[in-house]
């Protein structure tokens, strides 16, 4: 019986770093879609979204029965609680991923997210995204801390474009369309930058039995410098 229980929490553990790894791709190539104005990156995110979808409904499966034919307590009982809210966010940056990709459709969009400089935000947000799956995988509630203090950063950088696109869309009333289009993105980009925050709150909840939600990080935790993407790593998904 205890072997089963071990067993079903290994599977559990894995298919939430896949979940991850997934959702973490995703919003890399939404990003690159919507900065580079690539509508076959943009189809790719909207046809993965699925995949997305039925690993998020797969794992709340496995949760449940967990649950049912086990009584977790104290570490196992925290995994499964975190387990849950983890699988939803994930969930969630995949649906915003899937929102900011379309806006590669929009060539006026594209340009203005050119004009402004959004490629601070995105470096900005997917750091933090990849630093969330990262200390979940090493549980390390540091790294997660390190997260946190990042999220403010995005805060600051989704006011001033929005500001910046605003000021777009004043000098030239042909823009407005594309310009409200690229704020909603950007409201959605600053959503998955909070999302990964969650993430990282509940690796701290899991690694220290400690609850931080709108708390203030205790101590001198720095933000996370944005990393250049290695294209050379990954390429592109087709068809």
């Amino acid at each position: 019986m205890y072997r089963q229980f071990e067993q079903d929490f290994d599977k559990l553990r894995t298919r939430l770093i896949r979940m991850g790894s997934l959702v973490e791709e995703q919003v890399e190539y939404a990003f690159r879609a919507l900065l580079t104005g690539n509508t076959t990156l943009a189809d790719l995110v909207i046809e993965r979204d699925d995949k997305v979808d039925k690993l998020d409904l797969k794992i709340d499966k496995q949760v449940q029965r967990i649950f049912a034919l086990s009584q977790p307590v104290a570490r196992d009982l925290r995994l499964l609680l975190a387990a849950v809210k983890i699988n939803n966010e994930f969930e969630r940056i995949g649906d915003y991923a899937v929102i900011v990709a379309r806006l590669a459709y929009d060539s006026a969009a594209h340009r203005i997210a050119e004009l402004v400089g959004f490629e601070r935000i995105t470096k900005a947000t997917c750091t933090m995204v990849k630093a969330s799956l990262d200390a979940f995988i090493g549980n390390d509630p540091e790294l997660a801390k390190h997260v946190l203090a990042t999220d403010d950063i995005v805060d600051m950088l989704e006011r001033e474009l929005s500001t910046a696109i605003i000021g777009q869309m004043k000098a030239d009333s042909s823009l407005v369309e594309s310009g409200v289009r690229l704020i909603i993105g950007l409201h959605n980009i600053e959503r998955i930058a909070d999302r990964a925050t969650n993430i990282a709150e509940n690796v701290i909840f899991l690694a220290e039995a400690q609850l931080v939600r709108h708390q203030q990080v205790q101590g001198d935790v720095t933000p996370l410098q944005p990393e250049e993407p290695d294209e050379s790593s990954r390429e592109d998904e087709r068809e």
